[in-house]
């Protein structure tokens, strides 16, 4: 597992394809926060798991899995995946 210590803010994480996942707000416990920015069309941060970084190389955060399998396996703020509070927020609004 790599140290997030090495983590900086606004630093690009990209998928091991390559491909931009998003950009670091700040580490937070054993996980990074991403900007808003980079958490679709929600309006609040979303957070990748210690456990799907790879390495911290040119000055980007690599993830072990590709961008389009990373982007499910973001979490919201409480650490539940980001499916779940999406269906929490359509049952409330529906």
């Amino acid at each position: 597992m790599v140290d997030l210590i090495e983590v900086r803010e606004k630093m690009e994480i990209i998928g091991a394809d390559g491909v931009h996942v998003g950009t670091v707000d700040r580490v937070e416990g054993d996980r990074i926060k991403m900007t808003r920015a980079d958490s679709g069309s929600h309006d609040h941060h979303h957070f990748i798991s210690s456990g799907l970084v790879a390495a911290i190389d040119e000055g980007r955060v690599r993830l072990s899995a590709n961008a389009d399998a990373a982007i499910l396996l973001e979490e919201e703020e409480d650490g539940g995946p980001i499916a779940d509070a999406r269906n929490r927020q359509e049952s409330e609004h529906g």
